[in-house]
């Protein structure tokens, strides 16, 4: 049996022990941090829709993120030609959808989703990016409590 890879990183949730083979390369960093290239997806809670996108190299870069399909079950990604190209042409299948979260220091329920700037990861080549989106259709960004009271419960679709 092979013993996986394993190191230990500084993280926003504190000391962690992480599979080397989990990281996820974006080759053209993300949004403001162009430069950080590796990061590990770290779920907060078991079977929570929040996540901590965690730089491998800095413990201070990591983004709150969220499976945006845990909240709006029609929420489209569009893909250009360059990409697709750039993670390595996925099938539907092997992609993963997460918008970033902002918390409001001091009034968690004002969180929100951007739904404009959602991170793509193709999971079988473990290669991500953050694609920004153009439809003047789509609201920009969702508070988290105005949904719930909207759905009646997070998760809920209308």
């Amino acid at each position: 049996m092979d013993k996986k890879e394993q190191r230990k990183i500084n993280s926003r949730l504190g000391q962690i022990l992480v599979d080397e083979q989990k990281s996820i390369h974006f080759p053209r960093g993300l949004i403001g941090m162009e430069r950080a290239k590796d990061f590990v997806l770290l779920q907060i809670k078991p079977d929570s829709p929040f996540y901590l996108l965690q730089n491998l190299e800095n413990s201070r870069l990591g983004l709150l993120v969220a499976d945006p399909f845990a909240f709006i079950s029609d929420y489209q990604v569009h893909l250009g030609r360059t990409e697709e190209r750039i993670l390595q042409n996925p099938k539907a299948s092997d992609l993963a959808i997460m918008v970033t979260m902002t918390i409001p220091q001091g009034c968690p329920e004002k969180a929100t989703l951007n739904m404009t700037g959602p991170i793509v990861i193709n999971i079988s080549r473990r290669m991500g990016m953050q694609i920004a989106q153009s439809d003047p259709e789509m609201k920009t960004k969702i508070v988290l409590s105005e949904l719930h009271q909207i759905n009646g419960g997070i998760g809920k679709k209308s």
